[in-house]
């Protein structure tokens, strides 16, 4: 995937605007591990080039090659975007989402 071949490691802590956690970044960080909630502020992982903003919950979750991976998708301008969920996400909130969005 070219997005990942362009990915730029930006290491920030954030304080997440849905639910007020704070938030130590990794430099791979980009969702609230508390609510799973992101920020559209990437074009490209870690360039914090859009200037969209707009928050983006986690609309759905599915398991790819043993990993979760959450979609997101802003409220602002609609764009959805995939992230692979990390060990210290809230897996009680990942089973919801999984139950919530199950066809």
């Amino acid at each position: 995937m070219d997005e990942q071949k362009n990915f730029i490691r930006c290491t920030e802590d954030f304080t997440c605007e849905n639910c007020g956690a704070k938030v130590a970044g990794s430099g791979y960080t980009n969702h609230c591990p508390k609510c799973l909630y992101s920020k559209h502020v990437d074009n490209v992982p870690g360039d914090r080039a859009n200037p969209c903003g707009g928050l983006m919950p986690p609309i759905g979750v599915e398991l790819e090659h043993g990993e979760y991976v959450l979609t997101h998708k802003c409220l602002k301008c609609g764009t959805e975007k995939r992230n692979k969920t990390t060990d210290n996400d809230n897996f009680d909130e990942i089973v919801r989402l999984n139950q919530d969005f199950r066809v």
